[in-house]
């Protein structure tokens, strides 16, 4: 258990990640800090008040400053405007990179050794803000992305093949959008290769599904984006720095050479721990993948230049 997790940012991820971490008591204290006046407190202190019911003592405190936050050991960024109907992941770019830049001196300021787990979208992007404003290493700085494409796709297949989704193994690499890449090689049920269990067709329906899966929620919500599933990829992820689990999971990194890529992030197999990013695996990959993945990166390089970083 940790001293102190912050989760920036109120709106359904944040608030519904702060519950999930609380809950797990990873944390003697998770504080959510918004910019908005009473929000985060208000937020806080419901989730304080089902603790009883629940079972834990992880404190939940609302802020709209930074002073709170002061020590953490792990912060996660939430905070950002939400996609809507139509609008793609890169037209956020410029409005959330500005949020993220002011985030991140306050990180820099007041958690100056914090592992820093991105959600805000465009998520490989906005984590390279961070990392750029913070000057943290690579290390202390990454997204979530992959867990929850992976998570998608493990549902869609588990939906598909009529089996428990525990018993779905694979692995979503690639930047967080339209250019991500499920890896079928690398796609089991239960060590059968689901190559064996359907068939091409319906597999490639499942993938775009993936793709698109963000897409398909906010259609439905029109006027929101998915958090259930966000909140607890990032649970996930911060659950296994926290009790040093040493799990493998599909993370956005930065990237110096890996899969013969430099100068960016992208979601790649990731062993998480107590110090954050403790290693890159590199998996072999088809030359199909590894161009998708190639494609994928200069997607995310591409929208990187739409961004402009202020000083100080």
């Amino acid at each position: 258990m940790l001293n102190r997790i912050t989760v920036v940012g109120a709106g359904n991820v944040g608030a519904t990640a702060a519950q999930r971490l609380a809950e797990k008591q990873l944390a003697r204290t998770v504080v959510l800090v918004d910019v908005i006046e009473g929000v985060p407190q208000g937020k806080g202190l419901d989730q304080w008040e089902a603790a009883p019911i629940e079972g834990f003592d992880t404190r939940v405190v609302g802020a709209n400053d930074y002073g709170p936050a002061a020590g953490s050991e792990v912060v996660v960024v939430t905070a950002g405007i939400a996609r809507k109907p139509g609008m793609s992941r890169d037209d956020l770019v410029r409005t959330n990179a500005d949020i993220v830049q002011q985030v991140a001196r306050q990180i820099k300021q007041h958690c100056p050794t914090a592992i820093v787990v991105v959600v805000s979208n465009p998520l490989d992007v906005m984590c390279w803000v961070t990392k750029a404003v913070t000057g943290f290493p690579r290390e202390r700085v990454i997204g979530m992305a992959g867990v929850l494409d992976t998570a998608r796709y493990r549902a869609f297949l588990a939906e598909a093949l009529d089996v428990s989704v525990e018993d779905v193994q694979a692995m979503v690499l690639g930047g967080h959008g339209d250019t991500m890449v499920p890896l079928l090689a690398y796609t089991t049920v239960s060590g059968i290769p689901v190559t064996q269990l359907l068939d091409k067709a319906a597999l490639a329906k499942i993938v775009e599904r993936t793709r698109n899966g963000g897409a398909e929620i906010v259609s439905y919500l029109k006027t929101g984006s998915a958090y259930y599933a966000p909140s607890a990829a990032v649970t996930q992820m911060v659950e296994a720095i926290v009790l040093d689990k040493k799990r493998v999971l599909p993370c956005a990194a930065w990237l110096q050479g890996e899969y013969g890529l430099s100068g960016m992030y992208c979601g790649v197999p990731c062993k998480l721990g107590r110090r954050g990013l403790e290693q890159i695996l590199e998996v072999k990959l088809s030359p199909e993948e590894q161009a998708a993945l190639k494609k994928s990166a200069e997607a995310v390089k591409e929208t990187m230049g739409a961004v402009s970083l202020a000083d100080g």
